[in-house]
């Protein structure tokens, strides 16, 4: 994966890919009409171009990915039906482009990168890339924001309620809903034992 000289994103390696991956095939279950060829390809192909969140260009990384694979897979003699399929799944997949997903196999994708998101999993990625950014873990003296506006750029903490706990109502699958569902119960018990220690 392409990412800024001399970064390590260990949020979305090789492991992640491979995560999201068996999530989808998960998903695939609740949908036998979806080409598993199109979502295996974009699962492990959706962060060939990786730039890190405060990256003026991170909103094109999808698209970027895309390209990227559309011509790996080409010269590949990739079918060019099936790659179609594989390129939008790839450019739709992301938060930031907010390109809506048209296929089941662009949601199967999108709901399994974004279920990576949640969790235990889920809650590790989020501190490791605050720390990569050199965000604080919390705010000081009031982590749960109770009287200020959240500020995820400056608080890793924030990022939960600010982003993470809206992703279920974003997923683009019942499955995938319900999954989103479960593993957000996590986030919330861990953000208020958090809260609760951090506070003394």
């Amino acid at each position: 994966m392409a990412t800024q000289a001399g970064a390590t994103d260990h949020a979305h390696d090789l492991n992640h890919l491979e995560r999201v991956w068996a999530t989808a095939k998960t998903l695939l279950s609740s949908h036998p009409q979806a080409d598993p060829l199109v979502v295996m390809a974009a699962c492990y192909l959706h962060d060939l171009v990786n730039l890190p969140k405060n990256h003026p260009a991170r909103p094109q990384a999808s698209r970027l990915s895309a390209q990227h694979a559309q011509a790996e897979l080409s010269k590949l003699g990739f079918p060019q039906d099936t790659l179609r399929g594989v390129v939008h799944a790839i450019e739709a997949h992301s938060f930031s482009a907010a390109i809506r997903p048209e296929t089941v196999e662009a949601k199967i994708v999108q709901d399994a990168d974004r279920l990576d998101a949640l969790g235990a999993v889920g809650l590790a990625r989020m501190f490791h890339i605050g720390g990569q950014l050199g965000r604080s873990l919390a705010h000081p003296t009031d982590p749960l924001a109770q009287g200020r506006p959240l500020d995820d750029v400056r608080y890793t903490l924030d990022h939960i309620e600010n982003k993470l706990l809206h992703l279920p109502a974003s997923m683009q699958t019942e499955a995938g809903r319900l999954l989103a569902q479960s593993r957000v119960q996590l986030l919330i018990r861990f953000r208020d034992q958090f809260a609760q220690e951090w506070l003394g």
